[in-house]
């Protein structure tokens, strides 16, 4: 009926519900409310997103997201590295007679 519609949208302008709290109360689908809010020319309700990119903010994101991939495969090699060097360690470690790569980091004075 057109004054529950009303009350709907009324309910959705004062800010006491939100729209998906509203659908769920009164069982009603956000589409439904969609075109209630289209009908009686409720655009204040809609939910919109602007999203506005100059040129330059586009190719900002674009070198951000080649440094990112670039800091991915550095961080990935230091780890690899890492790895590499701690089996190195052990055995090292094993060769030379040491309980443990902590053993041998001590008396080769190496921070672990």
């Amino acid at each position: 009926s057109e004054p529950f519609k009303l009350k709907i949208l009324a309910e959705l302008t004062t800010g006491k519900h939100t729209k998906s709290e509203l659908c769920k109360l009164y069982s009603i689908a956000p589409t439904t409310v969609n075109e209630w809010i289209k009908k009686y020319n409720r655009k204040d309700l809609m939910n919109t997103r602007v999203k506005v990119e100059t040129k330059d903010e586009i190719s900002r994101i674009k070198t951000l997201q080649k440094e990112i991939e670039q800091l991915k495969k550095l961080l990935l090699k230091k780890d690899l590295d890492a790895m590499v060097l701690d089996s190195y360690l052990e055995v090292a470690a094993e060769d030379l007679g040491y309980k443990s790569v902590t053993e041998l980091k001590k008396k080769l004075s190496i921070k672990p």
